[in-house]
């Protein structure tokens, strides 16, 4: 080696680099200048020879091997960095030319590196993870060529690639790794940006398609593999590389949609959701699909669309759709946050399934999950060899009952990658909702842990404070854009203010699970109708509290797994008695204030559990009682929709008004529905026992005419057809406290519904 060459030689760095522990492998790597020239350095193992190849004049310039690992050196004329291919050639006669990834500085600005360190930058999903980029400059700068001369119209002299980045602050040093380097992480060393702790590199010539990881290294004995955090594609599992894609190719065509979410009022609008497991709602034949049984999301969009449609149902709420690892887990072990399962197709065939949901008039809310994330290796558990996203104390980094791990809220970019996420869905992928799935779990720090295995907050109470700041702050930036977009709570305790606004120190959701309503209502259902009088409280205790939060009534797929029995076979008495009780129970939960939902296959009672592993039982649509309690589901959905009355006014006092609800005896309750301005008013009368009753009287709330305009009996439900045709008048005859009644035929396991229209 020449003396000249040889005296800018650090060789310290050099073996860092050699040895793969460099965390600023830019300042070796690449072209630098110095006194005499321009020095060029780069690291390829098994190169025999390397060439500098002058991209403008084609002029090489041979390198030579300044240590036998690989590391290669030249000296070049000049004052000034001109951009340049490497050509390499190995021992047995193969050759590659590239581009070096260290001529090009970091394409990330300072400005958002800041913002993440303080938890502050809600799209930081745009400059960490794989990014497919064209990239212009002249060797000494670079900069990220706007979007639209990005689509290699002609004039385009950028340099194509991906840009790669990734926060891992306690990392000895992070590689891009993947079938372009032969997975071997000394060959594409990242780049440290200050003391943000985020790794980056631009590789030229990477595009679409290509597969990668990160290569950590934690120590100078222990390397990890991990897929990226921020990824936008996975492999179908069991692989999990991330997979670059290009998030901006797809075209949506639901700008009248979105228009219209904005300026809508939820709280005024009817809200009847579907939910929906997607492998499982119907696969394909095993023989024609992708993957093993599973339909695209392209192909699922028609179907489901439709079905909804006829269905009546205003939404579709999707279980989690992030990749994970385990089918078994129904989407709720979340590996990859950022990327939309490949089960099911490419983050455009998802796209393009909520797209079509939108051009049909039907809302998609997306299952999300911050509560917990699986400790599997690939994933975000000791990220960086350390406790990076979790608690290293497992008194406050573990859950007990699922084996996961706990997210700590209160560090910054923590905190800034579960909020980025959730606006990442709903402004990348357009959804209208996020169903925030066991928010409980986080609220409290005691939660499923018994004595001694957890710890008090600050003040000594059980409260998890800094999950509390982070929900809130979640809140504010979710609402930031009045989109109309709606952050839901499934949370499982009577913690105040759920749906409180965060001025006023509550959480800032739009709507709660009414779980206390769900399990009071369900254990009622399942006794013995001789037995539910001792239980009334359980059918009308909801109204005490219904006006505490914006409430939205659930049966979800948890009531009907793990042997908790179908909805119909929770049901007591024989198959009719069954269909009949259910068609009470849908009846009373569409009628009472709160938004709705329900799980697939519980429309048309199935009777077995669902199993994730196979496709509802459709066939059973082939039984008159199965189809006749989906035809009742479907009207009393289109009933609800046309009578504003029963979601208008659910979460005022004005809306409601009991009028019988201590007839335990009888088991019969009756109540009105009026929509804000009373111009609607529905006397609905429920009957939970298997007792015809002629001539039964009722109490109203003032003299006019009630004609029946829904009743669950009729034969076409499957019921007796025990119906009141006629109008009916009320008379001056007190009775339940009221100075007016009328008196009806009651059918058994009944919801009859009235209009009601005073004189």
């Amino acid at each position: 080696m020449e003396k000249k060459l040889y005296d800018l030689m650090d060789w310290a760095e050099i073996e860092a680099i050699v040895y793969s522990e460099h965390d600023h492998p830019e300042t070796v790597l690449g072209p630098h200048k110095v006194r005499n020239g321009i020095l060029v350095q780069a690291f390829l193992p098994d190169a025999k020879t390397v060439f500098v190849r002058n991209q403008k004049d084609g002029k090489l310039y041979q390198m030579e091997e300044a240590d036998e690992a690989g590391f290669f050196a030249v000296l070049l004329p000049g004052r000034k960095i001109q951009p340049y291919d490497l050509l390499a050639k190995y021992g047995d006669g193969s050759e590659c030319v590239f581009k070096d990834p260290y001529q090009y500085p970091s394409l990330i600005p300072e400005k958002e590196l800041s913002l993440f360190g303080v938890g502050k930058n809600y799209e930081i999903y745009n400059y960490l993870g794989a990014h497919p980029v064209t990239v212009s400059g002249n060797g000494e700068t670079a900069e990220v060529m706007p979007q639209q001369k990005q689509s290699g119209k002609k004039g385009n002299t950028g340099v194509k690639g991906t840009h790669f980045a990734v926060w891992a602050p306690n990392a000895m040093r992070v590689s891009v790794v993947g079938n372009f380097n032969q997975w071997d992480g000394r060959r594409n060393p990242m780049c440290r940006l200050g003391d943000s702790g985020v790794f980056s590199l631009f590789i030229p010539e990477i595009g679409c398609g290509e597969i990668y990881k990160y290569e950590i290294k934690l120590n100078a004995q222990t390397v990890v593999l991990k897929t990226d955090p921020y990824g936008f594609r996975s492999e179908v599992r069991p692989l999990n590389a991330s997979i670059v894609t290009d998030m901006s190719r797809f075209v949506w065509k639901d700008e009248q949609w979105l228009a219209k979410r904005a300026k809508q009022d939820f709280e005024k609008e009817a809200m009847s959701v579907y939910e929906v497991h997607l492998g499982s709602w119907r696969r394909a034949s095993d023989a024609g699909a992708e993957y093993a049984g599973f339909m695209n999301y392209r192909e699922i969009a028609p179907e489901l669309a439709k079905y909804v449609k006829q269905m009546g149902y205003t939404h579709v709420e999707l279980m989690p759709v992030m990749e994970h690892p385990l089918d078994e887990s129904w989407g709720y072990q979340v590996t990859g946050y950022y990327a939309v399962t490949s089960r099911y197709g490419t983050p455009q065939d998802f796209m393009y399934f909520i797209d079509y949901m939108h051009q049909e008039g039907i809302g998609v809310i997306l299952d999300w999950v911050p509560a917990h994330f699986p400790k599997d290796e690939n994933g975000l558990a000791r990220f960086d060899g350390t406790c990076l996203y979790e608690h290293l104390d497992p008194r406050q980094g573990e859950h007990p009952h699922w084996g996961t791990l706990i997210y700590n809220y209160a560090r910054p970019q923590v905190a800034n990658f579960l909020i980025a996420n959730a606006l990442f869905w709903k402004d990348v992928y357009h959804a209208d909702g996020i169903r925030m799935d066991a928010v409980a779990s986080m609220l409290y720090l005691d939660y499923g842990r018994g004595f001694g295995e957890w710890i008090p907050n600050e003040n000594g109470g059980h409260e998890n404070l800094q999950a509390v700041e982070f929900l809130q702050k979640l809140s504010i930036a979710f609402h930031g854009k009045k989109d109309g977009a709606l952050l839901i709570a499934e949370e499982s305790t009577a913690w105040k203010g759920v749906t409180a606004e965060v001025r006023e120190e509550g959480l800032g959701f739009d709507l709660k699970w009414n779980m206390g309503w769900m399990n009071d209502f369900i254990s009622y259902m399942k006794l013995d109708p001789y037995f539910r009088k001792g239980s009334h409280g359980s059918l009308t205790f909801s109204m005490v509290y219904a006006y505490s939060e914006r409430y939205l009534l659930a049966f979800s797929h948890d009531e009907v797994v793990h042997g908790k029995c179908s909805m119909l076979m929770k049901m007591p008495g024989d198959m009719e008695q069954k269909f009949g009780n259910l068609r009470a129970a849908y009846g009373f939960m569409m009628t009472h204030p709160g938004k709705k939902l329900q799980f697939m296959g519980q429309e048309f009672g199935q009777a077995s559990e669902w199993n994730e592993k196979e496709s509802l039982h459709w066939e059973e649509l082939e039984d008159r009682d199965h189809k006749a309690l989906q035809d009742y589901v479907k009207d009393l959905n289109q009933f609800y929709q046309k009578h504003p009355a029963l979601y208008e006014n659910d979460y005022h006092e004005s809306g409601f008004e009991w009028l019988s609800s201590q007839d335990a005896d009888h088991s019969i309750i009756s109540f009105m529905r009026r929509d804000s301005e009373e111009k609607e008013q529905l006397l609905v009368v429920c009957n939970f026992t298997p007792v015809m009753y002629e001539n039964f009287k009722i109490g109203v709330p003032f003299e006019g005419k009630y004609k029946e305009i829904f009743n669950s009996d009729k034969e076409q439900y499957g019921g007796t057809g025990c119906q009141n045709r006629r109008q009916l008048t009320a008379k001056e005859v007190e009775w339940d406290g009221r100075q007016y009644s009328i008196t009806l035929d009651m059918p058994s396991f009944g919801v009859c519904i009235f209009q009601a229209i005073p004189r």
